[in-house]
C-alpha cells in the first residue's frame, strides 16, 4: 500500500508545475492547461484522502469537479478561439481587449 504522503507530494509537485506555467508562460492556451494541472493536483488530494478515510465522498466530488472542468475548458477554448480570430495572437500581454 502506498503511503498517503506520496500522494500529497505528487499533488504538490503537479500543483507547482501548474503554478509555474501560469506565472511564467504568456500563451493563453498554456495558461489554461496549467490551471487544469492545478485543478488535477487538488483532485489527486481528494481521491487520496478519500481512499485513506475509506469513504467515497471525495471520489464523487472529484467526478463532479471533472465535469465542471470539462465545461470550463469548453467555454475557455471558445473564448480563446474568438480572441485569436479577432486579434490573431494568443499572447496575454498583447490582448488588451478589456483595458481602457
Amino acid at each position: 500500500m502506498v503511503p498517503l504522503s506520496y500522494y500529497v507530494i505528487l499533488s504538490a509537485i503537479v500543483f507547482v508545475i501548474g503554478l509555474a506555467g501560469v506565472l511564467i508562460r504568456r500563451n493563453i492556451v498554456i495558461i489554461l492547461l496549467s490551471i487544469e494541472l492545478m485543478l488535477n493536483a487538488a483532485n489527486i488530494n481528494f481521491v487520496a484522502f478519500s481512499h485513506y478515510a475509506e469513504t467515497i465522498v471525495g471520489q464523487v466530488f472529484v467526478f463532479f469537479v471533472m465535469t465542471v472542468a470539462a465545461a470550463e475548458v469548453t467555454v475557455g477554448l471558445a473564448i480563446v478561439i474568438a480572441l485569436y480570430r479577432r486579434r490573431a495572437t494568443l499572447n496575454v500581454e498583447e490582448l488588451t481587449l478589456l483595458k481602457w
